[in-house]
């Protein structure tokens, strides 16, 4: 079961370079239901993943399958719509949380938008998030990757003015 919130960021913290970032490409098969495929790139290492993702907004289920590079490569020229690139940094939070903080690249560049996952429910609706988050979107389905996947340019235009004007 996957439980987060998502949030708009009214600055990005000091010293971003200094935690760890993973770059992300992923691209939707489908967005009902929600199947993704995602190349997952990292000093570590880099890995491809295949997820299925229930209906739902703040909890859902999600499973993910590692697979082959050949494999993401054939399915990502198959997907509809939008391929997402984005830099995320894991920032950790008070009691063991993490800021999942996502820097868009591309067609989406300037978002930058942050999750945050919880172990159960109960946390997540009790949660209040530090003082340079501004605004929370887990239930505006604007800022769910799978919808963005599926904007047109002019959806991308107006979600972006709507971020500049009301983010501030």
């Amino acid at each position: 079961m996957e439980i987060e919130r998502k949030f708009l960021l009214n600055k990005l913290p000091d010293n971003l370079e200094t935690y760890e970032k993973i770059d992300l490409e992923q691209a939707y098969i489908s967005t009902e239901p929600v199947i993704r495929v995602r190349k997952k790139v990292s000093a570590k290492s880099e890995k491809y993943i295949l997820t299925v993702k229930s209906t739902g907004l703040m909890s859902r289920q999600e499973f993910e399958l590692d697979m082959e590079e050949k494999a993401y490569n054939n399915l990502i020229h198959k997907a509809d719509g939008n391929i997402i690139s984005k830099s995320r940094y894991l920032i950790p939070l008070e009691e063991g949380l993490t800021l999942e903080l996502d820097v868009f690249h591309g067609i989406f560049d300037g978002l930058v938008m942050g999750e945050i996952e919880f172990p159960d429910e109960e946390t997540a609706k009790k949660y209040t998030p530090p003082e340079f988050i501004s605004e929370e979107v887990t239930f505006d389905t604007r800022f769910h990757n799978s919808t963005m996947s599926s904007m047109s340019k002019e959806d991308i235009s107006n979600l972006m003015l709507w971020i500049h004007k009301n983010n501030r």
